[in-house]
């Protein structure tokens, strides 16, 4: 027996009315019996409570959880066709006075269904950003509301926002600016704002500072560590950006070739270093004699990453107390007397110079550089206090955990074997950590002293050769050493025709050896200052003069620059190269907490 289609079609209908009325009119028929339900319950705890219902403007709101709590309501509420409760928490019935009467909004949410009563909050905007970042100390300003407005009673008045603001400017912490409004019905519509109260460089350095521009004087906490180096503050730009200069000497140079040599310095600074780094003119003049008390730049030149102190930054350093840009070692200004002199400083000269704040040496000397160079001052610090045993760090340096290797350490940091400090100049390809003593080699009273011998018009650097100082550091260190971390490694020694001048080297001389002296143009070879255990000590550059030109520092942390005398005796710092496997056990890598080697 056939079936029509007129009476499949009126199955279908009979199926789709039962679904509709299965799946939607029936559950929502029961959503609205729970709406006059709840309704009833709040009407019901009112008659209970009548001095509780709301005068003039007011609104009373009771939540679902209040009348279960109370036994106004007794049944649960499910979203339909479900078992899952509708919401306590976003569920509520207002009570407002409207024309002497009062009036009842129900507001029940059941997930599919919830009641069409207005029940969202104003909108609020905000002018600026979301999130804000100032230094510490630094004024903060509220941007403030832009708009607000609400989907039934529409554009609201800015001043109908409160504003909650418990930001401290003086303490570094994240606060949270809370906007709320309400509407008619006491919605209330949420805004927030974060601030984020940071310890920025250059807050820090404008609240030591206050109306000042720069550190006078031998100020105690204006010490930073970047690329495991030590720099000091100078002071701030127009920019508020910080300008640092490096605590001591890095290397010996001739005046000629600083900007040559500041670009291999760059090389060994971190990424994070680069990147906060900025371009800044810094000052390039010529004074005579009579000029060096200024501390105004007439000549600067192009924009570079990296200088060194001028002679008019010194000046204005100057303090009742001392100048901190002037080192205990000898050190090269950026200030010309003319085309064959140059400017150098230190914190006292003596003999015909005594007293004096600059001297002038022939440019193609030797003597140190320290690096100046200019960061973003809005370069968060992580944590020390700018003293010089806790300078201010950036956390561009997670220190090593105990068990892994040196070699996958960063240039710059300390290490400790058998108690003598060394520190890191680079990893090498070939897997080994090239160091460099951090002091002279013995004990104060017992130090071991190597001589150059006077038989040879030329001051020869050969570890082969018994009368060259290099035969003595190889061979004679060890006694003061534990030598059991390093191997025998090729050395390069840089040949010289006459004057040591960086980049003319006209020949290498490679030896083996275990231990040599430093390069003077290499990082970290300098005598240190802040450590003040450094003596004399032979450097590994060569000349071929039969002038006895050489290569060493002298007891005042300066190079010879002219004749080495005969038989003379110094100290020594060693270069030496670690191997492959050699594990730290503790230690953060700084100088107060160096790596402890295993």
């Amino acid at each position: 027996m056939k079936i029509s289609k007129k009476i499949k079609f009126i199955i279908f209908l009979l199926i789709v009315g039962c679904g509709c009325w299965f799946f939607l009119v029936s559950p929502y028929l029961g959503f609205l019996a729970n709406e006059k339900k709840f309704e009833k319950a709040a009407r019901d705890y009112f008659d209970h409570h009548p001095g509780e219902l709301p005068t003039g403007e007011r609104v009373k709101t009771l939540s679902m959880n209040t009348l279960y709590h109370q036994a106004y309501l007794k049944d649960d509420f499910y979203a339909p066709n479900s078992k899952k409760s509708c919401s306590i928490e976003k569920s509520w019935v207002k009570v407002k006075k409207e024309n002497n009467d009062y009036r009842y909004y129900v507001y029940l949410d059941c997930g599919v269904f919830s009641s069409r009563v207005d029940h969202e909050g104003p909108t609020i905007k905000l002018e600026g950003e979301k999130t804000i970042r100032i230094g510490i100390g630094e004024e903060f300003k509220d941007p403030g509301v832009k708009s607000v407005s609400d989907n039934v009673d529409g554009n609201m008045k800015k001043s109908d926002v409160n504003i909650d603001n418990p930001v401290n400017v003086n303490k570094v912490g994240t606060y949270e600016i809370t906007y709320s409004a309400l509407d008619s019905l006491k919605n209330k519509g949420v805004a927030k704002r974060t601030v984020e109260v940071v310890q920025t460089l250059h807050s820090t350095v404008k609240a030591a500072l206050g109306e000042a521009t720069n550190y006078k004087g031998l100020p105690e906490n204006n010490y930073v560590r970047l690329s495991n180096i030590l720099f000091r503050i100078y002071g701030v730009d127009a920019n508020k950006n910080v300008i640092l200069v490096s605590a001591e000497d890095i290397a010996n140079v001739n005046y000629t070739k600083i900007d040559k040599w500041l670009d291999y310095f760059y090389g060994y600074l971190n990424d994070y270093t680069k990147g906060i780094m900025v371009k800044n003119k810094y000052c390039k003049m010529n004074l005579d004699e009579t000029q060096l008390a200024t501390t105004e730049c007439s000549s600067y030149g192009s924009e570079t990453l990296l200088g060194v102190p001028s002679v008019d930054m010194v000046n204005k350093a100057n303090g009742e107390n001392g100048n901190f840009m002037q080192p205990f070692t000898i050190s090269w200004t950026s200030t010309a007397k003319d085309g064959d002199n140059a400017y150098v400083t230190r914190n006292a000269f003596f003999f015909d110079d005594y007293g004096k704040d600059f001297v002038s040496y022939p440019s193609v000397h030797n003597y140190g550089v320290r690096p100046v160079m200019t960061v973003k001052g809005d370069s968060l610090i992580k944590g020390g206090t700018g003293l010089v045993n806790d300078p201010y760090i950036f956390g561009d340096v997670t220190p090593a955990k105990g068990g892994s290797k040196i070699n996958t350490r960063y240039t710059g940091e300390y290490l400790s074997i058998d108690g003598e400090i060394y520190r890191i100049i680079q990893v090498e390809k070939d897997g080994t950590t090239k160091v460099i003593s951090e002091s002279t080699i013995g004990t104060i009273d017992d130090k071991l002293l190597c001589t150059a011998s006077a038989s040879s018009p030329v001051i020869v650097y050969n570890p082969k050769d018994k009368i060259s100082a290099a035969y003595c550091i190889n061979n004679k260190a060890s006694t003061f050493l534990e030598t059991s971390y390093f191997v025998n490694h090729e050395i390069e020694v840089p040949v010289y025709e006459d004057a040591i001048i960086y980049g003319e080297e006209t020949s290498v001389s490679k030896f083996k050896a275990v231990l040599s002296a430093p390069d003077m143009y290499e990082i970290f070879s300098a005598q240190t200052e802040m450590h003040l255990a450094s003596l004399s000590y032979w450097l590994k550059n060569t000349s071929k003069s039969k002038n006895r030109v050489g290569a060493a520092i002298t007891d005042i942390g300066v190079p010879y620059n002219e004749t080495i005398p005969d038989y003379m005796s110094l100290n020594i710092r060693v270069v030496a190269y670690m191997k492959k496997g050699s594990i730290i056990s503790s230690g953060l890598g700084t100088f107060e907490s160096p790596y402890i080697i295993k």
